[in-house]
């Protein structure tokens, strides 16, 4: 019974100068960006369908399709470039030291033949080779700081152009490319962006000084500036209409703005966010106007994570596509509500219907997210969080939304459950239960606790003594029972009760799984669940109580089976860094997060 991807929602790209790749022709339902150290090609008409490459070791900046569309070529911190299959099951082709740094930029010839990448290296700023053995094809000079844009032109005579910290452009002349002129003077700051226009006969520079330039494509002349003024922020990026009519741009003044070149004014404007208000996260940080599409439709992406889907003629975003840009850290399930959080402290709501998610409005965490619980899940209204600033907040599924006020905790949480009326909080040397918002009672206990699960009366809390102990409920009071689960033999990392609390299932630090009755008698069911080989971060079971789901820090997702034991279905190396929550949506359908900021959605097949 094999366990294979359904759809693959994922996150956003990072906020550090976030670069959307052209889509290609071939590709053309697919903008690219870079996200932890994965490449994410997501379609831009089913946004939860996406396509993932895990094979960079370090973070990832940048990634370009190639203009054949059978390839792409991303970049990371540690000056690597990659080049490897995007039309298939994503096979290396190649793998290049190009700068020791981080690659800020790259480029392909019209030929899908060469390569500039260009970056923050030591002894060089970037570096063109070719794409398939990785030989150099030229050399690129010129500046002395940080290169952070470059851009080909795809028709012969082949032309480059590069932007600099340095607050210079470069032009070169190719093939071999090499040195042909130093444009100074147009920027005084940093310069962002580049672009060849796709006939070749105009390319346009963008900066931190908020100025547009235009050049011959040939010969590297300046031609104008345009729109002086128009943008009041730095301009991130830039993006040309296949026409070569217009191009785009996008700016910290939270604007994205469509130019004609020749009348050299903006035709079109979006501003993100409320109206006369400044907010950080709407800054635009970056745009693509996809190549091979009829409808003009221009996606951005702003500093906050969000994708923006804009389209010439209406004033606002037709689609806002949201995600996480860090790491996951808890996950919980409400009705058809898939709630995430993640390292930064945002709150996500996924709809498991279409796969997309939205934020979840509100007073939210301001740091790491401990731990979501549903109250009760079969009702999908009401969940539960814990953050690392200390806080207890509640949520409302069906509206999306941080309701009430939160509730300040005065001890770091080690997680979270919830019984109809209480939540359960452990700490560092006590268990925490709280009603209506207030804490109403709390019992000290002689371990440190490392997880949590409840269900009607019934409270299990795992220590780091390897011990699993039962409580009970009394009213708002938590009772020992004295009953302790000792069959594992490293500290308990999950738990999880069974939809009618009739099952628990016990997860290790050493990536061992037990399954108990638990009935008065708290029987071992199982414990020949040992596949994993690091910790057990989640547990899940179905709603057939047979089977349940188990995600570990060895990056694997796992469904086993109380009736064969013995039996496992894996899916091997389903979150690149980590899986930090599961859950059942259907008899069939597993949903995973993990360290790689990622959801996904697998289907289970007899």
């Amino acid at each position: 019974m094999p366990i294979t991807p359904y759809g693959l929602p994922r996150r956003q790209p990072r906020a550090d100068r976030p670069r959307l790749s052209h889509p290609t022709q071939r590709a053309s339902a697919s903008p690219m960006r870079h996200s932890g150290k994965s490449i994410f090609l997501r379609s831009i008409d089913d946004p939860a369908v996406s396509k993932q490459y895990t094979q960079h070791t370090t973070q990832t900046t940048v990634a370009r399709f190639s203009p054949s569309g059978f390839y792409v070529a991303s970049g990371d911190v540690s000056g690597m470039v990659r080049v490897w299959d995007c039309a298939g099951e994503g096979a290396t082709k190649g793998e290049y030291p190009i700068i020791a740094g981080r690659i800020n930029d790259l480029a392909w010839d019209g030929d899908s033949q060469r390569i500039i990448a260009v970056g923050d290296g030591k002894e060089r700023f970037g570096h063109c080779i070719t794409a398939d053995s990785g030989n150099s094809v030229g050399e690129i000079s010129g500046h002395s700081s940080q290169i952070n844009c470059v851009s080909i032109r795809q028709q012969r005579p082949l032309r480059a152009a590069t932007g600099s910290d340095d607050t210079s452009l470069v032009f070169y002349h190719g093939a071999p490319f090499k040195f042909n002129t130093s444009l100074r003077g147009q920027h005084n700051r940093f310069v962002f962006g580049t672009a060849f226009s796709p006939d070749g006969s105009v390319f346009a520079s963008v900066g931190a000084d908020k100025r547009i330039w235009l050049y011959d494509g040939k010969t590297g002349e300046a031609k104008s500036q345009i729109g002086e003024g128009v943008h009041t922020g730095s301009i991130f990026g830039i993006s040309w209409s296949k026409d070569s009519n217009r191009f785009v741009t996008a700016s910290a003044d939270q604007t994205v703005r469509i130019w004609d070149p020749e009348a050299g004014k903006a035709i079109q404007t979006w501003r993100m966010g409320d109206e006369g208000v400044v907010s950080v996260p709407d800054q635009q940080v970056g745009v693509v106007w996809p190549t091979g599409r009829s409808d003009g439709l221009i996606v951005s992406v702003d500093l906050d994570g969000n994708l923006n889907y804009l389209v010439d003629g209406n004033p606002k975003p037709t689609r806002v596509i949201r995600g996480h840009q860090k790491n996951i850290t808890s996950a919980a399930i409400a009705g058809s509500t898939f709630a995430t959080g993640s390292y930064e402290g945002r709150v996500l709501a996924w709809d498991t219907t279409t796969g997309l998610a939205d934020k979840v409005e509100g007073a939210a965490h301001t740091s790491y997210v401990a731990g979501i619980t549903t109250s009760d899940s079969s009702s999908g209204k009401e969940l539960y969080s814990v953050g690392w600033d200390d806080t207890l907040r509640s949520i409302s599924a069906p509206d999306k939304i941080f309701t009430g006020e939160a509730h300040d905790l005065k001890f770091q949480p080690k997680g979270v459950a919830a019984t109809s009326s209480t939540v359960l909080i452990p700490s560092s040397d006590a268990i925490a239960v709280y009603s209506k918002g207030a804490q109403v009672s709390s019992l000290a206990v002689k371990y440190t606790p490392t997880s949590i699960a409840a269900h009607g009366t019934t409270v299990a809390v795992g220590g780091d003594d390897k011990l699993v102990h039962i409580y009970t409920l009394s009213g708002t009071e938590l009772k020992d029972t004295e009953t302790v689960l000792r069959r594992a033999t490293s500290p308990i990392s999950a738990l999880a009760f069974s939809q009618s609390g009739s099952k628990l299932a016990v997860g290790a630090a050493n990536g061992k799984i037990y399954a108990y009755d638990a009935s008065a008698s708290w029987n071992l069911i199982t414990d020949r669940w040992s596949a994993h080989t690091a910790r057990i971060t989640c547990l899940a079971w179905d709603e057939s109580e047979k089977y349940a789901a188990s995600g570990s820090l060895d990056t694997n997702v796992m469904v086993w089976s109380t009736e064969d034991p013995g039996k496992r279905i894996k899916a091997l190396n389903a979150h690149k860094d980590g899986v930090n929550g599961v859950a059942w949506e259907k008899a069939t359908r597993v949903i995973s997060a993990g360290g790689d900021a990622s959801v996904k959605v697998w289907t289970v097949k007899a």
